[in-house]
């Protein structure tokens, strides 16, 4: 699966029971979470612009640096930015949110996302 990360790292109240019950579900068997590494840049940019604190990427980091993490990043290739033409811009209109959801489409694996315009998407299987 991959993992719109923000608010599981965040450990906001506002993550759904079912998203939080996935990605626990995928660490305890051993499953791989993965984060699209334009997560990572979110991350910072929200934190730049205070809306969460610097404990959210710190988080994050120790996830993906723990042996064994099921925590893996994904970076950008270009067969992920080619699958970026199947991402409608007019639904989802933020480039990170767009290759976020480029990601999961290219790698075929669900997406956990709050995201209501990436949820509009037909052609990506969204939990939250």
């Amino acid at each position: 699966m991959i993992l719109k990360a923000v608010w599981y790292f965040a450990n906001s109240p506002e993550i759904s029971v079912l998203a939080t019950q996935t990605i626990e579900n995928a660490i305890a068997n051993s499953d791989a979470v993965i984060l699209s590494a334009i997560s990572i840049v979110e991350i910072i940019y929200l934190i730049d612009k205070g809306k969460f604190s610097q404990q959210t990427l710190n988080r994050s980091m120790q996830y993906l640096k723990l042996p064994n993490s099921s925590f893996l990043t994904q970076n950008l290739t270009e067969d992920i930015a080619q699958t970026l033409a199947q991402i409608p811009r007019s639904i989802v209109p933020d480039m990170p949110d767009r290759i976020t959801a480029a990601t999961a489409l290219h790698l075929k694996l669900p997406l956990i996302t709050k995201d209501s315009r990436i949820r509009a998407l037909q052609n990506i299987k969204t939990i939250w």
